[in-house]
């Protein structure tokens, strides 16, 4: 966790390859682009660039002028490869040599790289994931899994950070990963503040299932949302699974079976998620005691708030209190 003040804005390196996923482009920039302070200072600074500074093609059908060549890689802190499209970009041989040197001589050099669905190809191809934990989108992963049998892939979750790589993956889990380094920087505060302007929300665990059968309801009656935003008033109380369900007004049995449609949690889960993001947005921007936050948080005692907290992200409270602790 950086020390926010006065310090140069982090440098973000958006590394574009031919036939780029558009939206996989523009989510760094607009999600790190948020990242701000109460004083609107911004945290991050986030250019694109191609091999040669040439133009390369969208997978939308538009051209990306860059402003950069692979030099900027080595000023960047942090290097996002997003997604590419068609299986002939996907290829080891079909990626260019001096764009492998590039990723890892930034590496080498201890900086963060990330890649946003297919782009986890590239990283795949440099070597930056052999033996480690990654994702990608789950419609490739069997090719995933053919041209790169070192890694072990999980293509069910939404994001996969593993120590300095990070690998997220199809389309939206690329905001997902983006908000989940925000937060990881400079904590929950400006994590939500920046989720609130991309209209999204503010957390999506990592560990979330990538597909998601999710049926459209046929009218706002029939969805959960207005029973999690009910128990959401309420994190500091009992609440249990029939009280949920009231409040929907739907049996038990249809209730869990739409909330797990819509949420890809069960009911207990999500409401444990909510707590546990709760107690972390007051760790960092109040000075209750540890029991207060267990306590408003829904935990009722300091003991099971530590220990669910260390299941989440492995620390107890108050290390984690003094991590995103402001100057």
């Amino acid at each position: 966790m950086r020390n926010n003040r006065a310090m140069a804005p982090h440098r973000v390196a958006v590394l574009a390859l031919d036939q780029v996923v558009g939206l996989d482009l523009g989510t760094p920039a607009q999600v790190f682009s948020t990242a701000r302070d109460a004083d609107d200072t911004h945290y991050y600074v986030v250019d694109t660039c191609t091999p040669g500074a040439r133009p390369v093609r969208s997978s939308a059908g538009f051209q990306v002028l860059p402003d950069h060549g692979l030099e900027l890689l080595d000023q960047a802190e942090t290097v996002i490869v997003p997604g590419v499209y068609g299986d002939a970009t996907l290829r080891c041989d079909a990626i260019e040599p001096e764009v492998i040197e590039a990723l890892r001589a930034a590496y080498d050099r201890g900086v963060r790289i990330m890649s946003i669905c297919t782009g986890a190809f590239v990283l795949a191809a440099a070597g930056l994931l052999d033996g480690r934990r990654a994702t990608t989108h789950w419609a490739y992963a069997d090719r995933f899994r053919r041209l790169h049998p070192h890694v072990d892939l999980d293509p069910d979750v939404l994001f996969v950070a593993d120590d300095r790589v990070l690998t997220s993956a199809g389309v939206a889990a690329g905001i997902d990963l983006c908000l989940h380094v925000v937060r990881t920087d400079h904590g929950s505060e400006v994590a939500n503040r920046a989720a609130r302007r991309c209209v999204m929300p503010p957390w999506r665990d990592g560990g979330q299932a990538q597909y998601i059968e999710r049926p459209v309801p046929q009218a706002p009656e029939t969805s959960t949302a207005t029973a999690r935003e009910w128990a959401r008033r309420r994190l500091h109380e009992p609440v249990s699974l029939r009280d949920l369900a009231g409040q929907a007004r739907m049996s038990v049995r249809t209730f869990t079976r739409r909330f797990r449609a819509e949420t890809g949690l069960s009911p207990a889960q999500w409401l444990l998620h909510e707590r546990t993001d709760h107690a972390r947005l007051l760790l960092e921007s109040t000075d209750l005691s540890i029991d207060q936050i267990a306590r408003r948080s829904g935990f009722g005692t300091t003991a099971a708030l530590r220990q669910q907290l260390h299941l989440r992200i492995g620390v107890a409270p108050s290390a984690y209190r003094r991590a995103f602790r402001r100057g």
